[in-house]
């Protein structure tokens, strides 16, 4: 199984004609947030593979139609909003097949702006899931594949000022159901050498910036 990562950016390589040829062999597609639905949209139509997605800190204004916000109710009148056909993963479990993805969006609090938290509102997010990785432990013989987010994990891939920090959440989450992959996004890489991949305990943590393409092998682990 392969997997077409992307986050932040609108990436020359994805958005092309070209799309087609040069991620044929691509099964899904893991969204980490702060990109426009029309250009998930382009994906979905151009390569015809499940999208799962978490919207992140910027690229916010659909965010209303999917789940409740602080400053405003949950629209359940959708006439007027154009679904791309991604599927949305946000402080939610999703299964696609045999393949299991966990989705938290959002970034650390800092201006109170739509999608952000504190560390314990995130681990609130996080607590919401455990009934349905229980499930999946005894069903499936795992918690999940992937943890799909916005924000890194705390002193991995993240920087020093307050919007970038990354969450603690995550480290507990990682030691706790072992995810293969955590995907995120929001920390942009402009230098060759900055570091895209970390091994941390039984997790690889991705930088989805731009895009990045996993080679998952099997879904029993090998």
């Amino acid at each position: 199984m392969k997997i077409l990562c992307i986050s932040d950016q609108i990436d020359p390589l994805v958005y092309s004609s070209s799309i087609k040829e040069r991620f044929s062999d691509v099964d899904v597609i893991l969204c980490a947030g702060d990109l426009p639905l029309d250009y998930l949209d382009f994906i979905i139509s151009s390569l015809n593979k499940p999208l799962f997605f978490v919207f992140g800190n910027h690229h916010t204004e659909e965010l209303r139609y999917y789940k409740k916000l602080w400053n405003s109710p949950l629209i359940e009148d959708i006439k007027e909003f154009h679904s791309c056909g991604a599927i949305y993963a946000g402080s939610k479990v999703v299964i696609e097949e045999k393949f299991i993805v966990a989705g938290l969006g959002g970034s650390m609090r800092y201006n109170n702006g739509n999608n952000q938290f504190t560390d314990f509102q995130m681990f609130m997010e996080a607590a919401k899931l455990i009934p349905r990785l229980l499930w999946n432990r005894l069903i499936h013989g795992r918690f999940l594949d992937i943890l799909l987010t916005h924000a890194p994990p705390k002193g991995i891939h993240d920087k020093n000022d307050k919007c970038h920090w990354g969450f603690k959440t995550y480290l507990w989450f990682m030691k706790t159901f072992k995810p293969k992959f955590l995907v995120h996004g929001h920390i942009h890489l402009y230098d060759l050498s900055d570091v895209r991949c970390t091994k941390w305990e039984s997790t690889t943590v991705i930088n989805a910036y731009g895009h990045y393409v996993i080679d998952f092998g099997d879904l029993n682990g090998n």
